[in-house]
């Protein structure tokens, strides 16, 4: 009887997390602007994106975490819909402040924190800055790339995603040519040819993030080094994600860092690349809430 009405009061919960519209909105914090959304109730937890998304990326998951959780999804600061004004020394770094800003500004205490790629290395950085603000990490290919650049095969890979990344897309930017940029880190992400063969939603989707593309491009430090000292004492639960099929210097950032961190696990999410949350949302799932404890409530 007790499983029968656990069962019930999961399955409920579930169609009213799915029920719910999240509405925008917008805060200012440190005088940037962020608009996030939330639902669902319980212990916090973050959803950080890639470069190629913002706050909208999430939806799927949101629906199945917000059972369990109060989930919150945020565009980061040059992200849709965000108007902030680029600076010279962006990276993740600033990101991790903005975040630790929103988590002061909305009350949440400590968080989880689930991001990918730069929202990954946010995450990570702000464990670092600001231990006390979070329950626990998964990291989704954080590309802390100067780990890579340590070894002779990461500096030859590393130097290669350079030029076929910011090299390339920067005289784009300077031009004016904001399509022909985004191009250019599509392609490098996804194969050549990727970009021209998007659908237009999803094209539409990641123009309306260029000024990301565009800072990171712009900025001194894209990349910069987190210590390995430093994120060998981030002492919570971790889980360390990548993609079967993700490039190989992704490899070799993640392998460090489920190495370097002291209580990581990495799991591989198959049939994905750099974008596994996107790729393959189903298992990337999966893998969440079996780190977490909780299970999922969508086939």
């Amino acid at each position: 009887m007790r499983a029968l009405i656990t069962g019930f009061v999961f399955l409920l919960g579930s169609v009213l997390a799915n029920a719910q519209t999240p509405s925008l909105q917008r805060v200012v914090v440190e005088g940037i602007e962020l608009h996030y959304i939330e639902q669902g109730r319980g212990e916090p937890l973050i959803l950080l994106h890639g470069g190629q998304g913002d706050y909208r990326a999430w939806r799927q998951h949101m629906d199945e975490l917000s059972p369990h959780y109060r989930v919150i999804s945020y565009s980061r600061r040059y992200h849709h819909p965000n108007k902030n004004p680029i600076q010279a020394d962006y990276s993740a770094l600033v990101d991790a402040e903005d975040l630790a800003a929103l988590i002061t500004e909305l009350e949440l205490g400590a968080v989880h924190l689930v991001g990918t790629s730069a929202g990954a290395f946010a995450a990570l950085a702000l464990a670092i800055e600001h231990p006390r603000m979070v329950r626990t990490l998964v990291l989704a290919e954080a590309p802390i790339l100067t780990w890579a650049a340590d070894s002779p095969r990461g500096e030859v890979l590393y130097r290669d995603f350079m030029a076929r990344t910011h090299e390339r897309a920067a005289p784009f930017f300077s031009a004016g040519d904001d399509e022909g940029a985004l191009r250019a880190f599509i392609d490098a992400f996804d194969g050549d040819g990727s970009f021209a063969s998007l659908q237009q939603e999803r094209r539409d989707v990641i123009m309306a993030n260029v000024g990301y593309f565009k800072a990171i491009t712009l900025s001194s430090d894209p990349y910069p080094n987190l210590p390995r000292d430093s994120v060998a004492r981030v002492n919570v639960p971790a889980l360390v994600v990548r993609g079967e099929n993700t490039h190989e210097l992704d490899i070799l950032v993640a392998d460090e860092v489920v190495q370097t961190l002291p209580r990581a696990q990495l799991v591989v999410i198959p049939g994905a690349g750099h974008g596994s949350p996107r790729q393959n949302p189903r298992a990337f799932l999966d893998a969440v809430f079996a780190f977490l404890g909780s299970k999922g409530n969508v086939e």
